[in-house]
């Protein structure tokens, strides 16, 4: 056979139905679908659809059917062959070369298919055999049931250095079939190959037809060069050309699911379980442009979901990136930043489907994110640091090949510029002399600008006295890396779970401001910089500061001041969240943070409190880090590095109980009396 059936189906992956066919009929959109006059027989009624999703077309009034290759068959007359070369000719693919072993070759693949398989159906019995009980218990632990395991023929790897080789030799399976679908690990300084996967939970991967192509393992022991490691390149996987749940998620967006693509693989399975079918993963990659036109083909505009901390905004920078050149009208993507600390499947665990679809509904514009980077952490009060940022986001907007996107992406970003440096009551253009306005009135608000306050630091969105007085004032946005996907997402109490997931550290530090706001006087620049992970304590946290703002000059007493601060809170509608806050304090013998306590004791626990407060972010950061170099790079430096962190950190949660002891029994409760 010259062609495979993997060369058609790339070849219909590549090619839409609506391009093959609008080159010949006038299609128009139709819902989910296009339609357009019959080509094969008069009519003045369209009765002729087309669907992308399921690539094919039908003909209501002459009943044909059919893909891409038996249309230009049955309207240019050419038989199979001539028909496939045309349109391979059209998406810019090879021809496969004819040779005599082509038909052995695609024998040879069905094979290995078949290899693949039976290596599946020996992961999956193991893990429910006494070996997985380990796997198992990790998956109960993930809120995995047993239902959703056999969805995805989920499996475990079982220690044994040849558990699988033994298995699959007996099936009659040679060791060479193993070595080149990726099972078993060879080279010419490895005298017996070994099964690549040991002691790991195990995700089967599928092609669009349901074959298993490669595995993904997760390590179920923390001490491991790779948490999870991903089958090689093989005849029948390449990576960066292929999704995780690619072919449930195909069918789910066609019946109208959203398309959103996380990171991992427990983060698929939570979204679907949590009723969101249309989730595919990268497979141990960066999003590659193979990929990203798989998503195009399965929706318009793929909603991108990362963790909120620093590295997932990286992530969510390259895939901006990636996109650009490639934007089409209406091709395009949308973002949505996790809050930190969280991923899909802790979100889902905490607080649901409501949670997703909070995050999902605050996705934003790709345009956004590409203006967030640009702007983030900038300084812009020079003319020539205006203009510099004008020549960067040129450049952007000039790679993209669209010409209509382009000049709209271009039309977007000047208006943008002109509403950001415009002095105001005017539009004074890129260089106007005005300052820099955050926003610009848009939704979006970036991190620079902002005007000096009476305090001597930089306001947000107008000052901290802004409101009236008792009333907290504009919500602050986080200063750090974990900043809100959106104002929205910022001020929402964001659900069932994450309204009783503030930290005890972030509780205690806010209850430390509630308590003693006196505080404020000396620590208000310290306490603005902070990185809160929790979107209410960010809400909390500008409540205090509006309220010191308006009060801290009325009452001098101590005391006095902080039965206001807590008044002008809970008339501030903050009520539910001091609770939360109260909630999340688990223990009463944090004496410094308690009313009533000497001021020696407030300063000592402060102190302490912000201290590893900024070293356990710091910490994250650095953590986040290790691990992708250790992916990139599993050497025994990377290794030695990402175990030093985790140490440090397991060293900071230690270090945390020195903040307590200054109760009664410390000879400080006289003192405070």
């Amino acid at each position: 056979m010259r062609f495979t059936p993997q060369f058609l189906d790339e070849l219909r992956a590549r090619l839409s139905v609506s391009e093959v066919v609008g080159k010949r009929v006038k299609l128009k959109k139709a819902g989910r679908e296009w339609k357009g006059l019959s080509p094969f027989q008069q009519e003045k009624t369209p009765s002729f659809y087309v669907n992308d999703q399921k690539g094919f077309y039908h003909d209501f009034s002459s009943g044909k059917h059919g893909d891409i290759i038996t249309f230009v068959m049955e309207t240019d007359g050419l038989p199979f062959a001539e028909a496939v070369e045309r349109l391979a000719g059209m998406a810019g693919l090879p021809l496969p070369a004819v040779t005599p072993d082509a038909a052995r070759q695609e024998q040879r693949r069905r094979s290995l298919h078949d290899v693949m398989d039976l290596a599946a159906k020996f992961f999956a019995e193991t893990l429910a055999s006494r070996v997985g009980a380990k796997a198992r218990g990790y998956l109960a632990d993930r809120a995995i049931s047993p239902a959703t395991q056999l969805q995805f023929r989920l499996g475990y790897a079982p220690p044994d250095r040849f558990a699988l080789k033994e298995h699959l030799g007996k099936q009659g399976v040679s060791v060479d079939d193993m070595i080149e679908t990726g099972l078993l690990v060879a080279g010419n300084d490895i005298p017996v190959p070994y099964d690549r996967f040991r002691d790991r939970v195990m995700f089967p991967i599928t092609d669009l037809r349901g074959r298993v192509i490669a595995f993904g393992g997760r390590a179920l022991e923390k001490d491991v060069p790779a948490k999870y490691l991903n089958s090689p390149e093989t005849p029948l996987f390449h990576k960066g050309d292929n999704l995780y749940n690619h072919q449930t998620a195909r069918k789910a967006t066609h019946d109208g699911g959203a398309l959103i693509v996380v990171e991992g693989y427990v983060d698929v399975i939570a979204m679907v379980t949590a009723g969101f079918s249309g989730a595919v993963a990268p497979l141990g990659t960066a999003l590659t442009e193979s990929q990203l036109a798989l998503l195009w083909k399965m929706a318009d505009e793929p909603i991108l979901c990362f963790d909120g901390d620093r590295a997932g905004q990286k992530a969510a920078f390259r895939a901006a990136d990636l996109a650009l050149p490639f934007l089409a009208p209406g091709k395009s993507l949308r973002f949505a930043l996790l809050p930190e600390g969280q991923d899909p499947d802790d979100l889902v665990r905490s607080g649901g489907r409501g949670a997703i679809e909070e995050v999902i509904n605050a996705a934003r514009p790709l345009a956004d994110m590409i203006w967030s980077r640009e702007l983030e952490g900038g300084n812009f009060a020079t003319p020539e640091r205006r203009a510099a940022l004008e020549a960067r986001i040129k450049d952007l907007t000039n790679g993209i090949r669209d010409e209509v996107v382009r000049r709209y992406y271009r039309d977007e970003f000047i208006e943008r510029l002109q509403r950001a440096f415009a002095p105001d009551g005017g539009r004074g253009g890129f260089g106007g002399r005005g300052n820099f306005r955050p926003g610009g009135g848009r939704p979006f608000q970036p991190r620079a600008g902002g005007s000096a306050n009476r305090f001597g630091g930089q306001g947000f969105g107008g000052g901290f006295g802004g409101g009236r007085r008792g009333q907290p004032g504009p919500t602050l946005l986080p200063s750090g890396p974990y900043q809100a996907a959106s104002p929205q997402l910022a001020a929402s109490p964001i659900m069932k779970g994450q309204r009783s997931a503030i930290s005890r550290r972030e509780a205690l530090i806010l209850q430390c401001l509630i308590n003693h706001p006196w505080l404020l006087h000396d620590h208000l620049e310290e306490v603005a910089a902070l990185e809160l992970a929790h979107p209410e304590a960010h809400k909390l946290r500008a409540g205090i500061i509006a309220a010191f703002a308006n009060d801290h000059h009325h009452s001098p007493d101590p005391g006095e001041l902080a039965e206001k601060m807590r008044s002008d809170l809970e008339k501030g509608g903050f009520s539910q969240v001091l609770q939360r806050v109260e909630g999340g304090i688990t223990t009463a013998a944090v004496w410094g943070a308690r009313e009533g306590a000497a001021r020696d004791d407030v300063l000592a626990t402060w102190h302490q409190l912000v201290a590893l407060h900024r070293q356990y972010h710091s910490l994250l950061r650095e953590l986040k880090d290790a691990e992708l170099a250790l992916g990139e790079d599993p050497s025994e430096a990377n290794l030695a590095w990402l175990r030093d962190v985790k140490a440090r950190i397991a060293e900071v949660d230690g270090t945390e109980a020195l903040i307590e002891g200054f109760g009664e029994l410390s000879g400080r409760f006289q003192k405070s009396v």
